[in-house]
C-alpha cells in the first residue's frame, strides 16, 4: 500500500501560506511532533519552521503538548500538535430526503448537529430551516471560538430534479432548485464565506483532510447512499472538472439490471444509480415484501440476512465492477475507498465482493486496487460538508503553490 508522501516546503517568504498549510498537514497526519521533526518532514530550515510555528501559535491553530523525554540526550524536545479549538466549520448537507447541519472542530470532531429527515422543501423554506439550525449548533461555541469559524460548507447533489424516475421519486418537485444558488443565498444571509461542492466531492474531501488522506494522496472514493456518490483525489486535491461533477459515477451507462424489481430503462442502457444505490436496495426489498421506511429498516434487513439483500448485492457489484474498472483505467490510482450511509455488515460485504470482482476481471498486466473502508460511514455527508471550509482554508493544495508562482513571475515581468 502506497503511503502519501509529505510535500516539500519552500524557503521563500512568498510561499509562507503554503508552508504553513504544509506544516499543519504534517501534524494532521502524524500527530504531535517537535520542531526538528517538522523541519525534517517538510524540508524547511529551522529558522523557517520557528517563524511559522510562531505565526500558527498566534493564530491558535497549534498547541504545545509536552516534552519528549524517552531516548533523548540533552534538552527534551517540545512537542506541538493541532489545536482542536483552533478553527471550526459548519456543514450543511442537502439531499432529496434530508437536511443536515453540523458543527466540526479543527480535529474533525462533530460538536453539534441538527437533522431533518423529510422531503427537501423549496429553497426559501430550506434556507429558513438551515439558518435556524446554524444558530442552534453555534450555541456550543464561546464568543471567542465563534471568531475562529472558517466558514460554511454546502454539500448537495447538483441536479436535484433529475433522475427521479430511477430513484422512485415520482411526486417531489425539485425544479426550483435548478434556478437557485443556495450557497450564495446562505452566504448573503449569514455574512460568512460559503464553500459549495457536490456531495460526492465533499465526502471525498473529508477523507482527504480527516480520513484516508492521512495515508493516501490518490484514490477513488465511493459512497453508497440513496444514490451512489463518487469523488476523485489526485495529488492531495479533489478533482472537480468543469462543472464540479468529476467522478459522477452514478450516471455511468450500464446494462439493465436482472432483478425482477428493476425498472425498464428508456433505452438500451440504464444508469448505474438504478442498480448501485440504497434506493435500488430499498426497492428490491419492498418488491420482496419487506417493510422499508428508513435507514434503520434497511440495517435490520441487512443484519437479518434477508435474501433480497444478497440478490441486490450480486446485481449491484455486477454493475459497479466495470464502472470502477473504467474509472481506474482513466485515472490510474492505487486505492478505492468505500463507505455507505448504512452498515449492519453491508460495507464489508460490498467491499469484499467488489475487491474479488475487480481482481477476477483485472486485464493482463494490470492488477486490482487496494480497497479501503471509509472513515465516516453515515457521518460522511455531515463531515464532508463541514470539511469544506477547513480544507480550502488550511490544506496545502497545489493551486496555492501555483498561484504564488504566477505572482512571482508577474512581478518579474513587471520589473
Amino acid at each position: 500500500m502506497a503511503t502519501a508522501p509529505i510535500g516539500r516546503g519552500r524557503n521563500s517568504v512568498r510561499l509562507r501560506r503554503y508552508n504553513e498549510r504544509l506544516l499543519l498537514q504534517v501534524l494532521r497526519r502524524s500527530g504531535e511532533a517537535s520542531k526538528a521533526d517538522l523541519a525534517r518532514r517538510t524540508h524547511l530550515t529551522s529558522t523557517a519552521i520557528g517563524s511559522i510555528i510562531q505565526s500558527l501559535e498566534e493564530s491558535e491553530l497549534i498547541v504545545y503538548t509536552g516534552r519528549r523525554i524517552e531516548g533523548q540526550r540533552g534538552q527534551p524536545a517540545t512537542l506541538i500538535d493541532l489545536n482542536p479549538k483552533g478553527a471550526f466549520g459548519i456543514g450543511v448537507r442537502l439531499d432529496r430526503d434530508t437536511i443536515e447541519t453540523a458543527l466540526l472542530d479543527f480535529g474533525g470532531q462533530i460538536l453539534a448537529r441538527r437533522v431533518h429527515d423529510r422531503t427537501l422543501p423549496s429553497p426559501d423554506e430550506t434556507l429558513r430551516i438551515v439558518l435556524a439550525d446554524i444558530g442552534e449548533v453555534l450555541k456550543v461555541l464561546t464568543p471567542g471560538e465563534r471568531e475562529r469559524l472558517a466558514g460554511i460548507g454546502v454539500a448537495q447533489p447538483f441536479n436535484l430534479g433529475a433522475w427521479l424516475k430511477e430513484l422512485n421519486l415520482a411526486n417531489p418537485d425539485f425544479r426550483a432548485w435548478d434556478d437557485v444558488d443556495f450557497a450564495f443565498e446562505l452566504g448573503e444571509a449569514t455574512g460568512l464565506p460559503v464553500f459549495s461542492e457536490n456531495d460526492g466531492n465533499a465526502a471525498a474531501i473529508a477523507e482527504l483532510f480527516y480520513g484516508c488522506g492521512r495515508e493516501f494522496d490518490d484514490f477513488i472514493y465511493l459512497f453508497m447512499g440513496p444514490v451512489i456518490g463518487c469523488g476523485v483525489a489526485l495529488n492531495g486535491d479533489c478533482l472537480r472538472g468543469v462543472t464540479g461533477n468529476a467522478g459522477d459515477i452514478a450516471v455511468m451507462p450500464v446494462p439493465p439490471g436482472r432483478l425482477p424489481s428493476a425498472q425498464a430503462p428508456a433505452g438500451k442502457w440504464d444508469l448505474l444509480l438504478s442498480r448501485a444505490s440504497l434506493n435500488a436496495l430499498s426497492r428490491h426489498l419492498r418488491y420482496c415484501g419487506a417493510d422499508v421506511a428508513n435507514h434503520a429498516d434497511l440495517e435490520h434487513h441487512i443484519r437479518a440476512h434477508h435474501p433480497a439483500v444478497e440478490e441486490w448485492v450480486e446485481d449491484c457489484v455486477d454493475a459497479l465492477t466495470p464502472a470502477v474498472r473504467s474509472a481506474l483505467c482513466m485515472l490510474d490510482v492505487p486505492v478505492v475507498v468505500f463507505d455507505a450511509d448504512v452498515d449492519g455488515g453491508l460495507i464489508d460485504l460490498l467491499q469484499r465482493r467488489l475487491a474479488q470482482a475487480l481482481a477476477d476481471t483485472a486485464p493482463e498486466a494490470r492488477g486490482a486496487p487496494d480497497l479501503v473502508r471509509g472513515s465516516f460511514g453515515s457521518d460522511a455527508g455531515a463531515v464532508g460538508a463541514a470539511s469544506l471550509p477547513m480544507f480550502f482554508s488550511f490544506s496545502p493544495r497545489a493551486e496555492i503553490l501555483g498561484s504564488v508562482t504566477r505572482s512571482v513571475e508577474e512581478m518579474r515581468d513587471a520589473d
